[in-house]
C-alpha cells in the first residue's frame, strides 16, 4: 500500500497507460479521479476501475488543453476526495508525419493536449499541492522527448517540451516540497501503438510489429503495468530524494 491515504488525479485515464497507472495506484491504496474528453470512454474505464478500487475512484470530463477545463479537473478531485497529492499528466496524442507534411492545425493540436496540457493541469494543481504541504507530479513523456525519432517531428517536439518542463518546474518547485518527474516510454502495447500499425498497409503490419519490436535491445514492445510501476515508485514518499529526472522506462533503446 505504497499510496495509502493519497489522492491522484490521472489525465487521460481511460485507456492505455492511464488507465494502467490508475490500476496500480488504486491497488496501492490511493484515491484516484481520471479525466478524459470523452465521457463515453470514462465510463466504461470506470467499470473496470471500480471492480479494484469501489468507492475510491471516480471520473471528470474534460480538455487538458482548455484552460477552464484544466481549472475544473483539478477543483473535481478536491471536491470530491479533499485534496491532491499526486497529478499524473498520461492525456497525449501521437501523429506520424515529417515536418514538412503536418499541417499547422495538426501541429498545433498535438502540441496543446502533448505539451500545453501538461502546462495547464500542472498550474491548476500547484496551489493545491502547495495548500497539502507538497506532492508531486509525474508526466508521461517518451523516449522521443530524449532523442529524435524519425517521422514524427510534432510529436517529438511536444516530448521534448514535456522532458524540459520537467526539469524546469522540478527546480521551481523543489522548496515547496513539490517533485515533477516524468517517465520517458518507448513504445508500448496500446490503443495508440495499435493506431500507428493501423498506418501501415495491411500486408506490412505484422512485419512492422516485428520490426518494431527488434529495434529495443530487451526483443520486445513494452506493458502499460511496467510503465505504471515506474510511475508508481516515483510518485510514492520512497522516491522523495528524485526530482527533475527523466526515467527512461524503453527496454534499452535510448541507450544505445
Amino acid at each position: 500500500m505504497m499510496l495509502k491515504g493519497k489522492v491522484a488525479l490521472i489525465t487521460g485515464g481511460s485507456s492505455g497507460i492511464g488507465i494502467a497507472v490508475a490500476e496500480r495506484f488504486l491497488r496501492e491504496g490511493a484515491k484516484v479521479m481520471i479525466t478524459s474528453r470523452s465521457k463515453n470512454r470514462c465510463e466504461q474505464a470506470i467499470s473496470r476501475l471500480k471492480e479494484i478500487g469501489k468507492e475510491n475512484v471516480s471520473f471528470t470530463q474534460g480538455d487538458v488543453s482548455n484552460s477552464s477545463d484544466a481549472g475544473k479537473m483539478v477543483e473535481a478531485v478536491v471536491r470530491q476526495f479533499g485534496g491532491i497529492d499526486i497529478l499524473v499528466n498520461s492525456a497525449g496524442i501521437y501523429l506520424e508525419k515529417r515536418a514538412e507534411e503536418t499541417s499547422e492545425e495538426e501541429w498545433d493540436e498535438l502540441v496543446d493536449i502533448n505539451l500545453k496540457g501538461v502546462f495547464l493541469c500542472s498550474k491548476a494543481a500547484y496551489p493545491y499541492l502547495k495548500k497539502r504541504g507538497g506532492g508531486c507530479i509525474v508526466n508521461i513523456s517518451s523516449d522521443a522527448g530524449i532523442f529524435g525519432n524519425p517521422n514524427c517531428a510534432a510529436y517529438c517536439a511536444s516530448k521534448g517540451g514535456v522532458t524540459n518542463l520537467t526539469r524546469a518546474m522540478a527546480i521551481d518547485y523543489a522548496k515547496e516540497n513539490i517533485r515533477v518527474n516524468a517517465v520517458c516510454p518507448a513504445v508500448i502495447d496500446t490503443p495508440m501503438f495499435d493506431k500507428e500499425i493501423c498506418l501501415q498497409d495491411k500486408d506490412k503490419q505484422e512485419e512492422y510489429v516485428r520490426d518494431t519490436a527488434e529495434e529495443h535491445p530487451v526483443g520486445r514492445i513494452g506493458k502499460p503495468e511496467e510503465v505504471a510501476f515506474a510511475v508508481l515508485m516515483l510518485a510514492s514518499d520512497e522516491a522523495g530524494f528524485i526530482t527533475g529526472t527523466n526515467l527512461p522506462v524503453d527496454g534499452g533503446l535510448t541507450a544505445q
